[in-house]
This record gives structure tokens, sequence and C-alpha cells, in this order.
């Protein structure tokens, strides 16, 4: 049964309340990695939103009309990471050739997309949540822009922390940790205006 919740509410949710790394802590590997510099952090942030919208629509599309009808759900981990990797491979092909420059800073990060626990996250909400289509898309896109807007806070705050005056056992990760947490709860502050459930 499809949920009674509007796509624009749900892009809301999926940005703000419930945001797929601050809530959920989904993609932080790459997230704490390239958050260091604010170019990096926004292609990726881009890289990241456009794979997670355009893998949750192909891989609801796959549930919907070949695996549910086919009676092979068993087999949706598989194709949801087989979809992810082919479109991470294509884009990374794609960045290669459009901005060498932003390849070579996204570095192993980029192909890393493949494995990004958010991105296989997502599709299995909207499994388990029981989106329709607008839903899905919504949903998707949101949790991208909430993944890029948390690296893009992270990476503005990181260039503030390294040139304050920053305790020597907590300089690099632990204030980095540290920030993420705030970050976090910041955005926990939204969690009574609306829920994606």
């Amino acid at each position: 049964m499809t949920p009674d919740i509007s796509a624009f509410s749900l892009l809301i949710g999926a940005v703000f309340t419930s945001n797929i790394l601050l809530a959920n802590y989904l993609g932080m590997c790459s997230f704490i990695a390239i958050s260091r510099d604010i170019n990096s952090s926004n292609g990726l942030g881009m890289a990241v939103t456009l794979v997670l919208t355009i893998t949750g629509l192909i891989n609801w599309l796959i549930l919907q009309y070949i695996l549910i009808p086919l009676g092979i759900i068993y087999l949706r981990y598989i194709v949801f990471i087989v979809v992810i990797a082919a479109v991470v491979q294509m884009l990374e092909m794609i960045i290669d050739r459009l901005s060498q420059s932003l390849y070579m800073q996204l570095g192993i990060y980029l192909p890393l997309i493949t494995v990004n626990c958010a991105i296989l996250g997502v599709a299995l909400f909207i499994e388990i949540r029981q989106y329709n289509f607008l839903q899905t898309l919504a949903y998707s896109v949101g949790s991208g822009l909430g993944w890029w807007l948390a690296i893009i806070l992270l990476a503005a705050i990181r260039k503030k922390t390294d040139k304050s005056p920053v305790p020597e056992g907590l300089k690099g990760t632990g204030i980095t940790m540290i920030t993420i947490g705030v970050m976090a709860m910041g955005f926990l502050g939204f969690s009574g205006m609306l829920a994606v459930q």
C-alpha cells in the first residue's frame, strides 16, 4: 500500500527532516573524505544526487515491472547493485570527458559511489515504503539534495575549523566528527515538522 504523502512533502522531508546522511548515517565514508574542499564536495554532491535519482527510478521500474511480475523479487539486491554500478560507471566516463580536473579531484571516491550505502539504502527504502513513481522521484532527488547539502555544509565548516585554534587532540578527524554530530542535531531540529515514512 502506497503511503499517503505528497511528493513535495517527501522531497522536503528527504532533504531536511529525514536526511539520508545526517538522520540515517548512510554514505559517511566519502562524505568525510571528500569534504575537505568545497569544489570537490560540490562535484561529488552533484554526482551522488544524479546517481541517486537515476538509480532510484530505474530500480523502481525494474522492481515493479520485472521482478514482482515474474516472482523473482529475491534477486532485488543483485539487480539494484548492478544498476548502481552501471550508472556510476557511465557517470564516471562522462565526468572524465567533461571535466578532467573534477575527475582528478574526486579520484577513487567517484567509482566508490557504487558502494556508497546511501545509494542502495534509498533503493531499499523506496521498496520497503512502497512508494509510487512520483514519490520515488521526489524521495530520490530529495535524498541526493540532502546529501549534497550536508557535504557542502561540512566542507564550509571544515574550511573555517582548519584556520581556528582547535585543541591538538581534536584536530582532523576529531573535530570533523564533532561537527557532523552538531550538524545532525541541527537537522534533527526539523524532525517535528515533517516525518518521512
